[in-house]
């Protein structure tokens, strides 16, 4: 990778910077006290209420424009400082309905009602309690140099990124009409490689990811009487069976895809054979025409498996939870990575493709600009280091969505805190 940015000289670029973080220490109490009060009072998806109050009360004191419940919780703050490119980044703000077991004197104790109307423990088991504090800290850092950088600095909050609604809520809610078209949109995420570090990549990072529901039919009979049933739970089985096949034998070796049957539910008695069983389905890629053939082999085997047992009713496809695929647009990820190289030297590197899934790319589509996502480190470095040696990385270093998982404050705060990234078009050809 070249030492220098495309329109930008890396000397100017590390002048803004320096310029800018010049503030980050100072701010750091502070920082670190609202990832923790974030972190104690999580949300869920479209109820980021608390959370979405927090960001638009911090940026009003930061001077932002500040735009509310776009979608449905929605925040969006704007920064102009006279002319120049656009950069939008975004921070997702829900949180997982799951317990936490951390231990940390700041976990979460609270809990939701779900549809029973029982109590749902909820914690931030994915990390955007850090993508909320990091992008509020670099608002902070932004409106307190504005003599460091010249053009527009927008700060999205989303919501509901863990059901794949949340950036098409904001969309759908008149986003693109309400903020200043960006050149760039930036996003990360964290993730359990060692704190401090940066990866980025360009092309597909994240899978394309889709959810389906199966639902196929039989014909229900005493379990002592099944010779007049269509069974529907053998069906499921079937079926079941015959998709192991499909990215084994349907997809070329070098190609990602995962098909994964993660619920069944059929029947509701030991005796009862019923005339109906569901299916849950998660398939992932990196590509359209990957995601394709997943799609139609499932429906293929589904309706094949169906006729072989005799199925009085034709099966039925409900695709939900739709994520996009994150596909880096290569010149400004090569920009972005030149920045961090030069600002984290060693501690930047290019990162694997993540098989996890994102609906970031939901919003720079719906704008028309090019877009970058990548990955920040969470993990205590020792820890990590140690468990590397051990070779249990994967057994002993809790990764996203478990409920042990905590990433350390500092340094992980101080790299996701990423006014580089964006200072890669803001910090001007001329050095302002």
């Amino acid at each position: 990778m070249a030492a220098t940015i495309e329109a930008n000289d890396s000397g100017d670029l590390g002048a803004a910077a320096t310029s800018v973080l010049s503030g980050q220490a100072a701010m750091q109490a502070w920082q670190e006290g609202l990832y923790k009060d974030l972190h104690r009072h999580p949300e869920l998806g479209h109820h980021e209420v608390r959370t979405a109050s927090v960001a638009a009360e911090a940026l009003r004191g930061f001077g932002f424009e500040v735009h509310e419940k776009i979608g449905t919780t929605g925040v969006v703050g704007v920064l102009r400082n006279g002319d120049g490119p656009t950069v939008l980044m975004r921070a997702d703000m829900d949180a997982l309905p799951m317990a936490e077991k951390t231990g940390l004197d700041y976990a979460s104790t609270e809990t939701t009602t779900d549809d029973s109307g029982a109590g749902t423990a909820v914690m931030h088991a994915c990390g955007h309690d850090i993508h909320v504090a990091c992008l509020l800290g670099a608002a902070k850092l932004f409106a307190g140099a504005m003599d460091a950088w010249q053009g527009t600095f927008v700060a999205l909050f989303q919501p509901a990124e863990e059901v794949a609604t949340g950036a098409t809520a904001m969309v759908d809610g008149g986003v693109t009409k309400l903020v200043p078209k960006p050149d760039v949109a930036l996003a990360q995420h964290v993730l359990a490689f060692p704190s401090g570090r940066v990866g980025v990549r360009p092309g597909p990072f994240l899978s394309g990811a889709d959810s389906m529901r199966v639902t196929v039919y039989g014909r229900g009979s005493h379990g002592s009487m099944p010779q007049l049933s269509v069974d529907p739970v053998v069906l499921a089985a079937m079926i079941v069976v015959r998709l192991q096949a499909v990215v084994a034998r349907e997809i070329a070796p070098d190609e990602f895809a995962v098909l994964t049957v993660g619920r069944i539910a059929g029947g509701s008695k030991s005796n009862i054979i019923s005339d109906h069983a569901v299916l849950e389905l998660n398939i992932r890629s990196y590509s359209e025409q990957t995601r394709a053939t997943l799609l139609a082999a499932i429906e293929r085997v589904v309706r094949g498996e169906c006729a072989a047992s005799g199925s009085p009713q034709e099966p039925e496809f409900e695709i939900y939870d739709h994520f996009p695929l994150t596909d880096n647009d290569a010149d400004a990820t090569a920009r972005v990575d030149a920045a961090f190289r030069a600002h984290f030297g060693g501690d930047a590197f290019t990162i694997d493709r993540q098989s996890a899934s994102e609906d970031f790319s939901e919003i720079p589509r719906a704008f028309g600009v090019p877009y970058v996502y990548w990955g920040i480190g969470g993990t205590d470095p020792e820890v990590y280091a140690a468990a590397e040696a051990a070779g249990t990385v994967s057994t002993t270093i809790p990764a996203n969505h478990s409920p042990q998982f905590a990433p350390v404050i500092e340094p992980t705060l101080r790299a996701g805190t990423a006014v580089v990234a964006a200072l890669a078009w803001l910090a001007g050809p001329s050095g302002v």
